[in-house]
């Protein structure tokens, strides 16, 4: 094949893009000469972007579902709420456990002639849009695997969406460059985005992500007024040290010392998966740290535990004033009745404001 190679400047890989080849996300690939028949009608593969890489898995929607936004996980943004949930392919990590590898890893996968990799829709923003309409979401996550990778169609997506009075919410690994990571930004509602380690050498050797990234992804979203939650995956022998522990809350409890801030922690567990097979995170173990993180900075008023069993006091948000309940959480079913409004939202016992944002 002709062409030149292209080099990608979405995220810190920086991949060079040799003509028909992948980078490291496996859905960005250096311009070919050809890659569909003339007759084909289907959306260009090339995406929107003239002499830009090569999208074959443009606008390939691998999921659709109308989720709880508590799923995401958001727990302080539109509480009770479902919201459209829309999954790609491809992601710029590797990390070993990966959860969601089926769909993570399917960009390396060869495309067949059309740009499908065997699963999923191909589906055109306005599409997205209206699928999401149609179930009756006022908003709509990009999420399952790393949406960024596909930074073309989110952005049409997004500006679509917000034309219309949706909003819109990223949940992502947050490992993009400064320019394509503010573009997108300035277009999101709220995210939750994955800090899942405080290591340098983890993330660059285990995971083949920048840690820096990603921290500067998350100050951008908070900076630009993005309601922003983050989520650690706790992988015991990994990232479970004492000591990396806390300084990832202190970078989390210095974040929300900002006036008027909230910045939930949710801690997640990791159950053997991909190429893993370190033992499960215990509950015992997540509730440790979590008690830990909260009592060591005031701050961290607001760390769940997620994917195992929690006591009350990290699965449901009581007021900062008063004291009461302002949602009950049981897995994914929630009470809100300790809530009042929701611009803004009040305690229902006391009338105090609450933590919790609609924008």
């Amino acid at each position: 094949m002709g062409g030149a190679a292209l080099r990608c400047t979405l995220c810190p890989h920086r991949c060079r893009l040799l003509p028909g080849k992948a980078g490291l996300c496996g859905v960005r690939r250096g311009p070919a000469e050809t890659v569909f028949p003339a007759e084909d009608s289907r959306t260009p593969v090339q995406g929107p972007a003239a002499g830009g890489p090569e999208l074959p898995y443009y606008g390939l929607v691998t999921a659709l579902a109308h989720d709880p936004v508590e799923k995401k996980p958001l727990y302080h943004w539109r509480p009770g709420s479902l919201i459209a949930s829309a999954g790609f392919a491809g992601c710029n990590l590797h990390c070993p456990f990966c959860q969601n590898w089926h769909i993570s890893q399917l960009g390396h996968e060869a495309p067949d002639a059309r740009g499908g990799a065997g699963a999923g829709r191909r589906t055109a923003p306005e599409e997205l849009v209206a699928a999401a309409e149609a179930g009756a979401s006022s908003a709509i996550a990009y999420t399952y695997s790393e949406p960024l990778v596909h930074a073309e169609f989110l952005v049409e997506a997004m500006e679509i969406a917000r034309s219309r009075g949706m909003a819109n919410v990223l949940v992502t690994n947050g490992c993009a460059n400064a320019e394509p990571a503010r573009e997108i930004l300035k277009l999101t509602d709220a995210a939750n985005i994955d800090l899942k380690c405080f290591s340098k050498k983890t993330y660059g050797e285990v995971l083949g992500g920048d840690l820096r990234r990603v921290l500067d992804f998350i100050s951008t979203a908070l900076e630009l007024g993005v309601h922003t939650e983050i989520t650690t995956l706790i992988v015991p022998g990994l990232n479970d040290r004492q000591e990396e522990l806390d300084a990832l809350a202190d970078f989390i409890a210095d974040l929300a010392g900002v006036p008027d801030r909230v910045v939930p922690w949710h801690l997640s567990a990791y159950h053997p998966d991909w190429k893993w097979n370190a033992p499960p995170t215990g509950s015992a173990a997540l509730a440790g740290i979590a008690r830990r993180a909260r009592e060591r900075r005031k701050e961290l008023r607001y760390v769940y535990i997620g994917n195992a069993a929690a006591p009350p006091e990290f699965r449901d948000t009581v007021c900062p004033a008063c004291g009461a309940v302002l949602v009950k959480r049981g897995g994914y079913r929630i009470d809100t009745r300790g809530l009042m409004g929701t611009r803004p939202y009040y305690c229902a016992a006391c009338k105090n404001p609450a933590p919790f944002r609609y924008e």
